[in-house]
This record gives C-alpha cells, structure tokens and sequence, in this order.
C-alpha cells in the first residue's frame, strides 16, 4: 500500500504515521500544509513550517503545500496538492491523524473520493485518554507549542508531555472540559523525538508570543542530533 500522509509535527500525525510504518505501509511522502492564516480552520499553524526538519528527523521525504488558510479554499488547496503528487507518483490513499473532527475528517475525505484514493484515519473515534497514554508509553516527545483554552497558562508553552502532566491535563478536562487529544484546537503539540525518529530534534532558541490568556511557542532556530 502506497500512502502519502498528511502530517502536521503534532503527536497525533507522528502516531498516525508510527501506526502506518507498523502495518508494513509504504509511506511515498509526508505532505505538509503551510497556511499563512494562524486561525485556519482545517491545519495546523505554530511551527509548521519545521516539519521539513522532522521529516529529515524521520528520513521521509517531504511536500509542503501553501495556501492562505481561508475557510474552504485551503481544502480546494490541499486537493491540488495531493492531485499533483497523484499525476507523478503511484499511491493507493491518504493517511491523517484525525481524531474527532468531522469538519478535518469528511473534508479529507470528500478529497479522497474525488482523486479516487483511499482515506485512512487510525486513530479515528478512539478515546482521547487512551490516544495521549498511548503516544507516551510509546516514547514520542511531546512539547506543548501552543494553548488556546481556559486551565493553560504561558508556564504550558513547551513543557512535555508525560505521565505528570497527563494527570494535570486530566484534571483541567475535569474543570473546564477540554478535550484530551485537544482535538478542538484547545492546545498544539510539536514532537521532537520518538520510536520512528531516526535523529532527535532540539530547540536552540524559541520565543512566546502570548496575548490575554492564549498564545503559542514560536521556534526560532533547531537542529538535528544524533540519538
């Protein structure tokens, strides 16, 4: 099976894609969409622009498409994309690490149905708690990079996520009702090393950017290490 996935630098894409590497698949490309609208609607925006060096992380070629992240039209995007990389190379379908978003979800794959490919979500419908468990007993290292929702202050913004944290992230669930996998845009995560990587990544120099009671970890510079 010849995929391209659809991969973002958060832990969700990365666990996708640790799923797919398991079953054998072929993974032709990771296909990163840069938006330059921070409050896109369908992608990820803190630090996209640094999954070309996850991607030399991985060893797993990369294509990032742009757009300008206006509702809608970064999903005709995101079609042009995938349709050109159709027209040069064989893949089967299209692997994304949605979780519970019908509006990322049915978008996907409407686009998958036109360019007559496979769509294929691993950790769809899955509980949220059992998702983040799983990608830390695993091994991924997770940073927050960005917070968008009552319970998180700036002290979030890069910490890991592990096993302490988990129980904190569960009791603001408890309080104000966030969704663990932050699958509502509560919160973004970039990872930084894990079981798939062939090198481990690390920030050298980062800045907060922080407005009211929401804000995101912007790296500036990073580089690859050896494991």
């Amino acid at each position: 099976m010849n995929v391209v996935l659809l991969f973002s630098g958060g832990k969700d894409s990365c666990f996708a894609l640790w799923h797919v590497l398991h079953q054998g698949w072929n993974v032709v490309s990771l296909v990163a969409v840069h938006p330059k609208n921070r409050n896109s609607y369908m992608f990820h925006f803190p630090n996209v622009e640094w999954t070309k060096l996850q991607a030399k992380a991985l060893d797993l070629p990369i294509v990032v498409c742009e757009t300008e992240g206006e509702k809608e039209e970064e999903v005709m995007d995101l079609e042009y994309c995938l349709s050109t990389i159709k027209k040069s190379t064989k893949i089967d379908g299209v692997v994304s690490g949605a979780v519970e978003s019908e509006y990322q979800k049915t978008r996907v794959d409407r686009i998958c149905e036109n360019l007559d490919l496979a769509s294929f979500s691993p950790l769809w419908r899955k509980a949220p708690e059992v998702i983040l468990t799983q990608e830390i007993d695993i091994g991924f290292e997770i940073h927050m990079s960005a917070c968008m929702a009552r319970g998180f202050d700036v002290d979030w913004l890069w910490r890991k996520v592990d096993a302490s944290s988990l129980d904190e992230l569960k009791e603001i669930n408890r309080k104000f009702g966030i969704h663990l996998a932050f699958e509502g845009g509560e919160a973004e995560t970039f990872v930084t090393d894990g079981p798939i990587f062939k090198k481990r990544i690390v920030v050298t120099s980062s800045e907060n950017i922080w407005s009211g009671d929401a804000g995101y970890l912007q790296i500036r510079s990073a580089e690859l290490r050896t494991k």
